[in-house]
């Protein structure tokens, strides 16, 4: 079955509930700051795995402080639902954290900052 092109009604939907990513052109994107290389290398790398297990690759854009991640389906023209359910995977992981009463204590200080 072909993937099909959602619409701008679809994609304000679909950014709604994923916060921090927004529409740029023809892809959606999110920004994630960091607290340098060693962050951005981090996010990039768990990008890259969930891009990869999902067999839906993202344009990844690596710098010292942030990095950039922007999707689409170049088979549909557009932006689907793949995108955002890969956006969705992207969003749980690279910002997890423990939470209260956790038995894992996390960084000392987080390698991805909030925007």
């Amino acid at each position: 079955m072909a993937e099909r092109a959602m619409s701008t009604a679809e994609i304000a939907d679909g950014l709604a509930a994923i916060p921090g990513w927004q529409r740029a052109g023809g892809v959606i994107q999110r920004v994630f700051p960091t607290d340098g290389w060693r962050g951005s290398m981090l996010v990039a790398n768990a990008i890259g795995f969930i891009c990869e297990a999902a067999d839906h690759h993202a344009e990844v854009l690596i710098t010292w402080p942030r990095v950039t991640v922007s999707l689409s389906t170049h088979s549909a023209g557009g932006i689907t639902a793949k995108d955002f359910e890969v956006a969705s995977l992207i969003e749980r992981h690279v910002g997890w954290k423990p939470g209260p009463g956790s038995a894992l204590a996390g960084p000392a200080t987080p390698f991805v900052k909030p925007n």
